[in-house]
């Protein structure tokens, strides 16, 4: 739930904007505030995702409390509401940071539909810090962890009332394109299309083609005229992905079009002017690649006027955590589960990955975890194979029912808990203790694997007995990865409806 802030010298009109976000079906909880004075007042006491803001108040205008809310905090979006006869001091507000503005009286639609909009934007803001971009301003390193977050949104903030081209530096998968997004979604150009093109996806004789378009005939298979790229964004933002990996040649018209506005489509002889801002991204080493003629230094130049450099997932292993809660959430609502977390044991084998796949990876390995895993928290027992053997990890020895582990585990007698205090199995109904396994051994050949696989089908059949059969909860509080149980129960002929007790 999204918490949201109405403020208004008329009650009337805080009555309506505030019922027409009550029947948004529960998505924000709304307060009121009388003016700008009252409204800091009320941001000194709690933090809101969206502020709706008029301009014409007394004590205080909407420009000047809306300065005082972004020194605050900079993720604050603010919506200006105004009269027609102030839409100059609207428009001049937009440019002092405020998301946009909304002309009374308020029709309800447009003011859901600007809202919504809005906290896409503030979104992608929020998954943006997750990314922890880093910004190189005068020597320093800005880090945007989850202890300096609102760097990140001032790195945003700054870069979206700028129309300058911008370099998002990082390896594949730290989150380049979603840094675009973020900028174009808070930049004016936000009404305008984001576009994204992949430069290392394009055939080199199709490159021009691609980002001006041609003239009908203008080559051989040009059977009709085509709107390019930059014809396609006009008014909104054009994402070059990889821009390390375009040629030459376009490298050059690139340049143009960043000098002058103006492009020129295949087969034709007409200028056409753009208004597009570019943002680039690149995995490459730019720098190397100007020394050795590969990439041009005026485009780097012109492109890296204000680079963003993304750190690699391995280099920040401190945010892990906060990015596997933030994956489930999304896998919750996608795929309509519960999972409350990870286990300890599945934590430790994430954090000895090193994540050559950055964070697009922990993503997909999270998704992977949803599928396989049919207990409340995600056990080591989901995780790919993958990522358990680059991490060193053996399932059979991180397991009760592996060798070493289960002899030190009995040499106490602490119960098995579910977590949650309702079920639990002692060690008279499932554990075997020092004495009662010496007591086991008395006449039986001292051979270690084969007391081994006794011990092993005695504690399966246990603790099914004490699970009523069930094979999820028999895993899950008996602390035997799924797989691992299913290939036991197999190994030692068990039937687990023997033990289902009516």
């Amino acid at each position: 739930m999204f918490k949201a802030l109405v403020v208004d010298d008329d009650a009337g009109l805080r009555l309506s904007v505030k019922s027409t976000l009550d029947s948004a079906g529960g998505a924000y909880e709304v307060d009121e505030a009388f003016d700008g004075v009252n409204a800091l007042e009320k941001l000194e006491e709690t933090s809101y995702n969206i502020v709706l803001l008029d301009v014409d108040m007394p004590r205080m205008t909407g420009l000047e409390a809306l300065k005082h809310i972004k020194e605050k905090d900079p993720a604050t979006i603010v919506i200006i509401m105004t009269a027609f006869a102030n839409i100059d001091d609207a428009v001049r507000a937009v440019k002092e940071g405020a998301y946009n503005y909304i002309s009374k009286p308020v029709k309800s639609d447009e003011l859901l539909a600007m809202v919504e909009k809005a906290m896409e934007a503030h979104n992608l803001i929020s998954d943006v810090a997750q990314s922890a971009p880093i910004l190189m301003e005068a020597g320093r390193k800005i880090i945007g962890n989850t202890a300096q977050m609102r760097k990140v949104f001032n790195i945003i903030n700054r870069l979206s009332k700028v129309d300058t081209p911008v370099l998002i530096r990082g390896a594949s998968g730290t989150g380049k394109e979603l840094v675009a997004r973020a900028i174009h979604s808070n930049s004016a150009n936000k009404s305008g299309k984001f576009v994204a093109i992949n430069c290392s996806a394009i055939p080199e004789n199709l490159f021009e083609s691609e980002l001006f378009g041609h003239e009908k005939g203008a080559f051989t298979g040009a059977d009709q005229r085509k709107i390019g790229k930059f014809q396609f964004a006009e008014g909104g933002t054009l994402f070059l992905d990889e821009v390390g990996d375009m040629p030459m040649l376009m490298q050059v018209k690139l340049l143009r079009v960043l000098q002058e506005k103006v492009f020129t489509p295949v087969g034709s002889n007409r200028e056409i002017e753009t208004n597009v801002r570019i943002i680039a991204a690149t995995n490459r080493p730019l720098e190397d690649m100007n020394k050795k003629g590969e990439f041009r230094e005026d485009l780097y130049y012109r492109l890296n006027v204000m680079p963003i450099f993304l750190p690699s997932l391995e280099e920040r292993t401190q945010d892990l955590p906060n990015m596997v809660n933030n994956f489930i959430k999304k896998f919750n609502q996608r795929h309509a589960r519960n999972i409350i977390g990870v286990t300890p044991e599945a934590m430790a084998v994430l954090n000895k990955y090193d994540w050559p796949g950055n964070i697009r990876e922990l993503e997909n390995v999270i998704e992977h975890c949803f599928i396989m895993e049919e207990s409340p928290s995600i056990q080591i027992s989901s995780l790919p194979e993958s990522i358990l053997a680059a991490a060193g990890v053996d399932l059979d020895s991180a397991n009760l029912a592996s060798g070493e582990t289960v002899s030190s585990d009995m040499t106490e007698t602490s119960p098995i808990n579910s977590g949650d205090g309702d079920s639990m199995m002692d060690t008279a109904n499932a554990g075997t203790n020092v004495s009662s396994m010496a007591a086991a051994l008395d006449g039986a050949p001292l051979d270690f694997n084969a007391q081994k696989e006794l011990f092993e089908k005695e504690f399966i059949i246990k603790a099914l007995k004490t699970f009523n059969g069930r094979i999820n909860q028999t895993a899950l509080h008996a602390n035997i990865p799924k797989k691992t149980l299913l290939r036991k129960i197999e190994k030692y002929g068990i039937n687990a409806k023997d033990y289902i007790q009516n």
